[in-house]
């Protein structure tokens, strides 16, 4: 019976959230506001019970319920049980309710922590998440109901989580790709809701700002995630691979990453206002596009979900009302919130709208990647393969552009500002980058033309950075007082920015000076790699508690003496049958030391190995934390924690619809 209420729970969260989506915006658009009182109830019901309907999903995983369908097709009982609860969320059903109970939780999250909002524009807010938690609750009750049964042809046991999944990697990727996707959710709802009141002030972009900064940052942690997860789970040593999948959360990371520099002019400066409105409106119809290319079936990847077409068209029109409702509105209301303020040419406005560009500019180029070849296919124009190629050729240079971009724009200065202090401030930054992109290539094995350029641009972010934070930090009380008076927003922006630097770092030396063989190796074989001699010393039996594997045993040493001992393993999986590479990998931070284990050949006698040695690859993952950590301490900035009386005076502006006065020239 547990499985049916947690079915039932479901329908109940779609009465809830169908009163969300209405009654508060009904409240909010009359003045009612007894209406608008019922937004927090209702979004908190609408939490609760779709939180029991994914512990009804989660128990029956747990107590190996092989009568709930979902189940029987992704668990089984010798998977371990950490895998069992991670199973909820390995196939279409019980993502999807993961990511139900994810919006849910952003929609509880807004109304607990926005009460300094006035009461109609939460009502409002929350009337928006309350719509789109219809449309996903009708999806997963309409289409792939997770609590659907077996019976009476009950199977004895199930047939097991796809290998690939089986990772502690695949326990936290989901559940945080799910928080950044889902929680660009709330800017979209912001954006709608200050369509409807027409009012796009300082103020709002500041209640934007910190919900939008923190999906970006748990996006930011789940691409790194599964970067890290396919690095070392495929056996192939590569850390991307352009799939259509991973461009799916790669394009609203860029959108977002242009909506939060956008959200920082509007909430200082007043303007971009509805620019930073379209951007809120892209970055999550993004996010449902992601969703639709996973679930539809039109893409084959190791990422994605088998799905029948009717899912696939649900939620292509769940996409296509978002994209409709959302421009119409904005489309009437857009004209009623321009603004026009004067900035110079070489004002930090016009850097973070250049970055902007940038950044669009780039999320067009793996869109078009991405979408070309489907509907390529979809016309019957045949079948095209977009691959790396393509991307390293137009993307590379607009990543480069943007850090750039992103280094001078550092040191200029809001309204105007001087071009002769501008490029004295930049002289010194730009000769010490130009040594280090010389010296680093030359160091690491010979100069490479891409080698040069990415190092150029990752220490240009660097040196830029760091000058900045030696010309801001100057103070007649000592350097130290100087640096703890710089507040906790610029400290983000500058680990931020440092893990942008570090990511290029990484992906440019890994990229040009990775070496990777792949040989023939018998025990007692041994291959070079630079001063590194790996060493083949035996391969064994072992047993895995669903698995059973031939595990290799490869002794690494460097001029005789020991560096490391690597254990890869090939793996048959007990009830799919299904051959697993797991390799061994010697991580550090300056490099990591990797083998992988192939197919046998001439019998068992013989191996097919790669080897790689890849310098500064951690790095990728390193700057990701880095950004992350950068976008934790500017949301606990204290302008996002007002005093009272801050908060009295905020409240008396907004009822009395007292915004910033607009001034002349310029665009907005």
């Amino acid at each position: 019976m547990v499985p049916e209420f947690g079915h039932f729970a479901l329908i109940l969260a779609l009465a809830l959230a169908v009163l969300l989506s209405s009654v508060p915006l009904a409240g909010a658009l009359t003045g009612r506001s007894a209406l608008q009182g019922f937004a927090r109830p209702l979004a908190t019901g609408q939490f609760v019970f779709i939180a029991i309907a994914f512990m009804a999903l989660t128990r029956a995983f747990l107590l190996d319920d092989f009568s709930v369908a979902y189940v029987a097709n992704n668990s089984n009982s010798l998977l371990p049980w950490y895998y069992k609860f991670s199973a909820v969320w390995g196939g279409h059903e019980g993502s999807l309710l993961l990511w139900i109970l994810v919006l849910s939780g952003w929609t509880l999250a807004v109304a607990i922590f926005s009460r300094r909002l006035p009461a109609d524009l939460l009502a409002q807010v929350l009337s928006v998440m309350g719509m789109v938690s219809v449309g996903f609750l009708l999806f997963i009750l309409l289409t792939s109901n997770p609590f659907e049964r077996l019976l009476p042809n009950v199977p004895a046991d199930g047939t097991d989580l796809n290998p690939l999944l089986q990772d502690v990697g695949l326990i936290i990727h989901p559940p945080m790709l799910y928080m950044g996707y889902v929680g660009f959710s709330v800017a979209f709802a912001f954006a709608i809701a200050a369509l409807m009141r027409g009012r796009l002030d300082s103020a709002w972009a500041r209640w934007t700002r910190p919900w939008t900064t923190v999906a970006w940052c748990f996006l930011s942690l789940g691409i790194a995630l599964g970067s890290w997860w396919a690095y070392y789970e495929l056996g192939w040593g590569g850390w991307w691979f352009w799939d259509p999948v991973e461009n799916a959360s790669f394009l609203p990371w860029l959108a977002g990453t242009a909506l939060m520099h956008s959200l920082a002019v509007t909430e200082k400066r007043g303007v971009f206002k509805s620019w930073t409105v379209l951007l809120a409106i892209l970055t999550f119809s993004l996010s449902l596009l992601g969703t639709f290319l996973v679930r539809s079936g039109v893409l084959t990847s190791v990422h994605a979900f088998a799905s029948d077409p009717t899912r696939g068209q649900f939620i292509l029109a769940l996409l296509g009302i978002t994209i409709v409702a959302s421009l119409t509105l904005y489309g009437f209301r857009a004209p009623a919130v321009h603004t026009r303020v004067r900035y110079g040419a070489l004002s930090r406005e016009v850097f973070l709208l250049m970055n902007n560009v940038l950044l669009m500019a780039a999320m067009l180029v793996v869109l078009v990647g991405t979408l070309y070849p489907l509907v390529l296919d979809y016309l019957g124009g045949g079948t095209l393969s977009v691959g790396e190629p393509y991307f390293n050729l137009t993307f590379s240079p607009l990543a480069v552009a943007v850090a750039l971009m992103l280094g001078a724009g550092v040191f200029s200065r809001w309204k105007r500002t001087d071009g002769g202090w501008l490029g004295r401030q930049l002289l010194w930054p730009a000769a010490v980058s130009l040594l280090i992109a010389v010296i680093v290539p030359l160091w690491l094995g010979g100069f490479e033309p891409w080698a040069f350029v990415g190092c150029f641009a990752a220490s240009w972010v660097l040196v830029a950075t760091v000058r900045d934070i030696w010309g801001k930090s100057a103070s007649r009380h000592g350097r130290m007082h100087g640096l703890r008076r710089l507040t906790r927003s610029y400290y983000g922006m500058v680990f931020g920015h440092l893990g942008m630097a570090v990511v290029m770092a990484g992906a440019t030396v890994v990229s040009n000076y990775g070496v990777e063989r792949d040989v023939r190796m018998t025990p007692g074989d041994q291959v070079r790699i630079g001063d590194l001699t790996f060493r083949f010393e035996s391969i064994g039996d072992r047993e895995g508690p669903n698995y059973t594997a031939q595990q290799g045993v490869f002794e690494v040493r460097e001029e005789g003496r020991l560096v490391t001992t690597l254990y890869p393993e090939k793996r048959i999986y007990n009830v799919q049958r299904s051959v697993m590479t797991e390799a061994g990998i010697d991580a550090g931070l300056f490099r990591d030391l990797f083998v992988a284990l192939g197919e046998p050949v001439n019998g068992a006698s013989a191996w097919a190995v790669r080897i790689q040695h890849k310098p500064l690859v951690r790095w990728l993952w390193l700057g990701a934390i880095f950004m992350a950590l950068g976008g934790g301490l500017a949301i606990s900035d204290k302008r996002y924690r007002l005093r009272r009386r801050e908060r009295k005076e905020t409240d008396r502006q907004n009822a009395s619809g007292v915004g910033e006065p607009a001034a002349e020239g310029g665009p907005g």
